[in-house]
């Protein structure tokens, strides 16, 4: 699939500001300090912290119930070189920086000429590193995997 997409249903944007969701702070500093010169932007709403509401489902299933509230904190930013271009971030916990960066990642990805900068340098670590976690756990999973069978008693053998 392109560019890594692991779902059909998701677009490439969905994808992308999923990565950058589960990014932590540092993995975008890191990036935004490769991308020289690093390109001008305003902020249109700056980092505000609300809570949300987390809604779940019983198996997955069964009728949506509210679970609780999480911090969430959002940005939206327009880059100066592309006016209609605009980022924007949602992203767990209390980092205006983190989430001005993810917004401001969002906003570069938009862009043709440096899509291709931001997923080498930003996205695929992240998702290389999302990958290796969901190994360990799998494998520290598996190790405590038990596996039960029934004998079946044939009829009529004494």
């Amino acid at each position: 699939m392109p560019d890594g997409l692991s779902d059909p249903s998701h677009t490439a944007r969905q994808e992308w500001m999923a990565l950058l969701a589960q990014a932590s702070r540092e993995e975008m500093e890191e990036a935004w300090r490769l991308m020289l010169p690093n390109p001008p932007y305003a902020i249109l709403r700056k980092a505000e912290t609300g809570l949300a509401m987390v809604r779940g489902r019983a198996g997955g299933t069964g009728n949506p119930f509210n679970l609780g509230e999480m911090t969430m904190t959002r940005c939206a930013v327009r880059l100066e070189a592309e006016p209609r271009v605009v980022g924007l971030s949602y992203i767990a916990g209390r980092d205006p920086r983190r989430a001005e960066l993810a917004a401001l990642f969002d906003a570069l990805l938009q862009t043709p000429q440096l899509s291709a900068d931001v997923k080498r340098t930003l996205l695929t670590p992240i998702r290389r590193r999302l990958d290796e976690t969901r190994r360990v756990r799998a494998a520290e999973s598996a190790a405590t995997r038990v596996d039960f069978f029934t004998l079946v008693r044939e009829q009529g053998v004494e």
